[in-house]
């Protein structure tokens, strides 16, 4: 199973962006799907994550009310939508992909991870 991220840029405060995260070699519909970050100097943090077991999406405060994300069962493919971006989103975002029953926001359910998508925003 691979994950290709992509869609990251710089983009201005207030601007929005959408990331992209394309699964293969197995069915989207087969995994819960996070996206996780890791700003400069940081460690890793969970952003969102929509659950395969009752279809439930969890938010990180910090982005509740600003990001979404969406599945394309068809493509394969989830995206996430970043609305009134801040500096403070300034982050190598990764998606990621698990198959158990554990909760999506927790690193220590992820099987598999994507390579990272940089997103700068400038004040």
């Amino acid at each position: 199973v691979q994950l290709q991220a992509s869609g990251g840029g710089l983009v201005q405060a207030g601007d929005s962006l959408r990331l992209s995260c394309q699964v293969s070699g197995r069915t989207l519909s087969t995994y819960s799907m996070s996206w996780f970050r890791q700003a400069p100097g940081k460690d890793r943090e969970f952003v969102i994550c929509n659950s395969k077991n009752d279809g439930k999406t969890d938010y990180s405060a910090s982005v509740k009310g600003r990001f979404t994300m969406r599945r394309d069962n068809a493509k394969n493919t989830v995206f996430l939508e970043m609305n009134d971006l801040k500096p403070a989103d300034t982050a190598v975002y990764y998606c990621a992909a698990g198959s158990g029953l554990g909760s999506c926001y927790y690193e220590t359910n992820v099987d598999h991870w994507g390579q990272g998508t940089l997103v700068t925003v400038s004040s």
